[in-house]
């Protein structure tokens, strides 16, 4: 199997990280007056369930081209518990019943809109504290 053209070089994805930390983290711990959550594990087969689960829901509605928008999230905090953050995975498709072509396919996020149809995705394991990359 060839490499997918979206992967990038584990010192790039390192460099992402530092800049995430030395700026949005710095700002956050100084808020939140504690160390949040930056990375989230799920298993392969949760994902790969879920990517299907998507798919099958989406033929079902006659939605041929879609796709998964991650969103960042927080739980609410209450008493002793802290508002860790979270990511959730959302469906999308294709606005307008708009197809992404090859030619589309770089924006295609700009060309899709949310299924609320389907279900997100939550419940991954956070890091506490996270590990760096």
């Amino acid at each position: 199997m060839a490499k997918p053209l979206k992967c990038i070089p584990v010192e790039e994805a390192r460099k992402l990280q530092e800049t995430w930390k030395s700026s949005r983290g710095k700002e956050i711990e100084r808020a939140q007056k504690y160390v949040d959550t930056r990375e989230f594990w799920y298993s392969l087969e949760e994902l790969q369930e879920y990517l299907d689960y998507v798919k099958e829901k989406s033929a079902e509605e006659g939605v041929s081209n879609p796709g998964i928008r991650i969103y960042l999230g927080a739980y609410p905090g209450a008493g002793p518990r802290k508002s860790y953050s979270t990511v959730f995975l959302a469906p999308t498709k294709p606005l307008n019943s708009m197809e992404s072509t090859e030619d589309t396919r770089e924006n295609a996020g700009e060309t899709q809109e949310n299924n609320y149809s389907i279900d997100p995705l939550n419940h991954g394991q956070g890091g506490v504290p996270p590990l760096d990359y």
